[in-house]
C-alpha cells in the first residue's frame, strides 16, 4: 500500500495505465468541482469600475466608454448626465459632456454608455 501511494505522489505510472488515468481524473475533478464548493476569492473586484478612454480625436473631443451598471447605480441618486460627470471627473478632470449614447444588449438591457466630451 505504501508503494502504491508513493508511486501516486511521485507520478511513477506510465501514460495509458489505469493508475495514470485515475491521477488525471482526480486532477480534473479538483479543477472543475472545487470552485463550486470553495470560495477562492478570485472573482471580479466589485469596487472596480470599467472607465476606458476610447479616443481623443479632432479638436479636443474625447470619447469615453462607461459600464452601464456604474452609471445606472450613480444615476439612482441624480440624473444620468450628473452621474456620468461624477464618474468621469476623477479621470478626465474638468470636461464638458457634449452628448452620450446608451448601448443596449439583449432584451433592451443597458450595457454601456458612450460619452462624447471636450475640454
Amino acid at each position: 500500500m505504501l508503494r502504491l501511494v508513493r508511486n501516486y505522489v511521485f507520478w511513477a505510472y506510465e501514460r495509458g495505465s489505469i493508475h495514470y488515468d485515475i491521477l488525471v481524473t482526480l486532477i480534473l475533478l479538483f479543477i472543475f468541482v472545487t470552485p463550486h464548493y470553495f470560495d477562492f476569492g478570485d472573482g471580479p473586484n466589485p469596487n472596480q469600475t470599467s472607465r476606458v478612454m476610447m479616443d481623443g480625436n479632432d479638436a479636443g473631443r474625447l470619447t469615453y466608454k462607461l459600464r452601464a451598471s456604474d452609471v445606472d447605480s450613480a444615476a439612482a441618486r441624480s440624473s444620468t448626465r450628473t452621474a456620468i460627470e461624477e464618474i468621469l471627473r476623477p479621470i478626465a478632470g474638468d470636461i464638458s459632456i457634449d452628448d452620450y449614447k446608451v448601448v443596449e444588449g439583449w432584451h433592451g438591457r443597458h450595457v454601456q454608455y458612450i460619452v462624447h466630451a471636450h475640454r
